[in-house]
């Protein structure tokens, strides 16, 4: 035997005795489980507050994350708006002069930006580029202009006459 075995079997012999409560009496190895269970139990609550102090610090991060990210989004559409021709750079510079401003900055900082920056968007000037010019019109035959004139006509009126001449005109080679 060892020794804890020696001393709970001489605990459980030994019976907390005073005076007339004798029958109420708890033997020292329930009250040995009892102080381990409770032992445990705090041991859980302990754990658990950890965890819940560690998911609360999460949902705070995941908070500012969140707000980070609406603001971007916010910005991207506010500087599309504007005519931002180089998004990126853009959005790089409001976001490096809001610092940490409400979104009420928000549409100060770009106008302040395209003032200060145009290059950075559309600028309404027309553009000195010429023309497209008309092509060159490739030759309709007058047989391929007849069968697709058949078959506008069988599309418009769907009437069965009007398909059947343009299914006649093109068996027929036109």
């Amino acid at each position: 035997m060892n020794a804890d075995q020696t001393e709970d079997t001489m605990q459980e012999q030994e019976l907390e005795t005073t005076g007339d409560e004798t029958a109420k009496l708890v033997p020292v190895t329930e009250s040995i489980r009892y102080r381990r269970r409770a032992q445990s139990a705090e041991k859980k609550t302990q754990d658990l507050e950890e965890q819940l102090v560690q998911a609360n610090q999460k949902i705070a991060q995941m908070s500012d994350d969140l707000a980070a990210l609406e603001l971007d989004r916010e910005l991207t559409r506010k500087l599309t708006a504007a005519g931002a021709t180089d998004l990126e750079t853009a959005a790089l510079i409001a976001k490096a002069r809001l610092g940490s401003r409400t979104d009420g900055d928000l549409d100060a900082c770009v106008e302040q930006l395209k003032r200060e920056k145009g290059y950075l968007f559309n600028v309404s000037a027309p553009s000195v580029t010429s023309r497209k010019t008309a092509g060159v019109k490739d030759r309709v035959s007058s047989r391929q202009a007849v069968l697709e004139r058949a078959a506008k006509r069988a599309a418009r009126t769907q009437k069965p006459a009007d398909l059947h001449e343009y299914l006649r005109l093109r068996r027929a080679g036109l």
